[in-house]
């Protein structure tokens, strides 16, 4: 009996986390529907916050923007003929996007290996990566969501060159517009 408990309770813990949570626009409600024994985080986005210097809610957004907390996202697919599916746009993948180059240089750099784009505490760090590189490269204040937003989607030299289409300054925008609510959510629950 104890054992089909348990397992039960590893299947159930197992599915949690492979699912978005499913109040995204709220942090609050984020870190505590992901807040258990092996799944949390809310400890996981502080302890990138202290090793990168990027505030939570930064952190946050860029995943909002990227994959609205779906560890499995992928981009669109082409289409051959407008209908035969074909490729995708990009390798981005998981919570971050992360494109397969960058996320084995993140890797390389930290040291990471066995790291997984699907797994939130994986992908948070490397956001937190990217945005304090972006920080140093590009000297983009770590609080500033808008302009890392800009970097992380355009590239370090792409953001140097600056010529974004309006729907890369929207989902910037958009990005800052969640790191302030975040923040001011943040702020009222404690976490």
């Amino acid at each position: 009996m104890r054992i089909a408990f348990f397992i039960a309770l590893v299947a159930v813990t197992l599915t949690a986390c492979a699912s978005a949570p499913s109040r995204i626009n709220n942090a609050c409600a984020i870190f505590e529907q992901r807040g258990g024994l092996f799944n949390n985080w809310a400890r996981d986005a502080k302890r990138v916050e202290r090793e990168y210097g990027v505030p939570v809610p930064v952190l946050m957004a860029t995943i909002y923007v990227e994959s609205g907390f779906q560890p499995y996202a992928k981009p669109k697919r082409k289409y051959i003929l407008g209908i035969i599916p074909w490729g995708r746009v990009s390798t981005a993948y998981g919570y971050a996007q992360a494109l397969d180059g960058t996320w084995k240089t993140y890797q390389k750099d930290t040291g990471r290996w066995s790291a997984s784009r699907s797994n939130f505490g994986d992908a948070i760090h490397f956001v937190g990566w990217y945005h304090n590189r972006s920080s140093r490269v590009n000297g983009i204040a770590p609080n500033d969501s808008y302009n890392l937003y800009l970097a992380y989607y355009a590239g370090h030299n792409g953001y140097k060159r600056g010529q974004f289409t309006s729907a890369i300054r929207g989902a910037a925008q958009k990005s800052a517009s969640m790191a302030s609510r975040y923040e001011a959510q943040l702020r009222g629950c404690g976490y």
